[in-house]
């Protein structure tokens, strides 16, 4: 996977505010690039240094062998979840899950803003890179 492109996804994920998420997908499709297995990729390899609960599958459900880790996070922050979260941490049983829809980031103008010039430095700098360097292209 291209660094270029890692770089993008958690330049994106690093806008997603305390007490809200997005699903993979939704960080693929404000990128304009790739998918929700490329971003699940990305944020598996090179999460960690960002806010990497705040994205999680469309289901509502938390990164797989993460989720006590990520619903003590939720719950700090705020997030609305679904279920039994409290059963959860008290025993390891229950389900619960986030409640994509109440907690579902709506990025601002400025956020978009923000998004646009992620998505154009990665499209530059993937385009750049794909030129050939023979002295005859443009």
């Amino acid at each position: 996977m291209r660094i270029e492109y890692v770089e993008a996804v958690l330049a994106v994920v690093e806008l997603v505010p305390a007490g809200t998420a997005l699903a993979y997908g939704d960080v693929a499709e404000l990128l304009g690039s790739g998918g929700p297995r490329q971003i699940g990729r990305v944020m598996s390899h090179y999460g960690s240094s960002v806010p990497w609960w705040r994205i999680l599958k469309s289901s509502g459900h938390g990164p797989d062998g993460h989720e006590a880790e990520a619903l003590r996070h939720y719950l700090l922050e705020g997030t609305p979840l679904l279920g039994r979260p409290e059963d959860y941490l008290r025993t390891g049983e229950g389900r619960w899950r986030v409640d994509l829809m109440a907690a579902r980031w709506a990025p601002g103008e400025d956020d978009f803003d923000r998004i646009d010039a992620i998505a154009e430095r990665l499209e530059l700098r993937l385009h750049r890179l794909s030129v050939a360097d023979d002295g005859m292209s443009v």
